[in-house]
């Protein structure tokens, strides 16, 4: 694919090397060493400061521009990679073997198809409502099997698991708890949770795709198996298979938003799933999280910053404008 938009690879090679001539290559010390628990911290507002988890996903430095997933610079990942194999970085830590990422892409394919869930989600009034709500909605009804946590009644066995409530956090010393936040999988659990993320990854793109057509007065169209995620979600958005930028664009996008450290909607999400509610309860309490104007509606403001300016040569204009009256700029 890469081959088709190498000026694209070139604006992200010339942007890295930018980025890299302005800012230090150091990371910030106290953020990328391992802690060592429990830590002291100092909280504000909004638990501004609060240190809640460690993670080998992602880390983000907004002054210096600065978006690592796994070890992997983001600028690399834009420059050479794509969505898909991005997406297997993220959840098995490593980028994959192309026998892995061909049975990966394949899974994606077949988790596109949910025509029962957007048959059920056209039932609603989607066309009036927020973008966020719409595919909260369908993110429950994405989730098409019964489980024991649905039964009425159904206790799970606390012995077998520690949660994240607080009585079961660690506490300082032994015998009071244990030195790290333990939680052991059950048998087959942990691949069940890999089938639902894969699930998720795959049929989100297929609801957002159905909600923006449906919200545009058209019916909404199934994904083509032979056509990638980026290509996909455009393609089902616009009934009209994308052209090898408009594609390569969209994939740069998705690698941009696959993993943004602790932002609000991961937070909300960690929270739901420290529970031990299953994956697709979590994923929907993130999703209710960037309907708030603060965290995704940020996003929404940027599109309708676009639409004010208008044409390349306004921005400058626009931009003088906005900070002499000192207007804030999303984004």
């Amino acid at each position: 694919m890469h081959e088709k938009t190498q000026k694209i690879t070139e604006l992200i090679i010339a942007a890295k090397e930018k980025a890299v001539r302005e800012t230090s290559n150091d990371p910030e010390p106290e953020l990328t060493q391992p802690i060592k628990w429990p830590v002291q911290c100092t909280v504000g507002p909004g638990l501004e400061g609060a240190i809640a988890c460690e993670t080998n996903i992602g880390y983000v430095n907004g002054s210096k521009g600065w978006l690592i997933y796994s070890g992997y610079n983001i600028f690399d990942l834009c420059a050479y990679s794509t969505f898909e194999e991005v997406s297997y970085l993220l959840l098995f830590g490593a980028l994959p073997t192309k026998p892995q990422l061909k049975a990966f892409k394949q899974k994606l394919v077949g988790y596109r198809h949910i025509p029962s869930t957007k048959r059920i989600l056209m039932n609603f009034p989607i066309e009036n409502m927020n973008s966020m709500s719409a595919l909260r909605l369908g993110t429950s009804l994405l989730r098409d099997r019964f489980t024991e946590l649905d039964q009425d009644g159904y206790i799970r066995d606390s012995a077998q698991v520690i949660g994240a409530d607080e009585d079961s956090i660690p506490m300082e010393t032994a015998p009071m708890g244990e030195k790290h936040a333990i939680y052991e999988f059950q048998d087959g659990e942990e691949a069940a949770n890999f089938e639902a993320s894969y699930q998720l990854i795959a049929g989100l793109a297929s609801l957002a795709a159905a909600i923006s057509r449906v919200r545009n007065g058209h019916l909404p169209i199934e994904s083509d198996p032979q056509l990638s995620h980026a290509a996909n979600l455009l393609y089902m958005m616009t009934g009209k298979v994308p052209t090898p930028t408009e594609e390569r664009v969209m994939d740069v996008i998705l690698i941009l938003h696959a993993d943004h450290g602790m932002n609000a909607s991961t937070f909300a999400a960690m929270v739901v799933a420290s529970t031990l509610a299953d994956i697709f309860h979590s994923i929907g309490s993130g999703i209710s999280a960037l309907q708030g104007p603060l965290h995704g509606g940020a996003n929404e403001q940027v599109i309708r910053m676009l639409q004010d300016i208008g044409k390349a040569e306004n921005v400058k204009p626009w931009y003088q404008d906005a900070v002499k009256n000192k207007r804030k700029i999303s984004g």
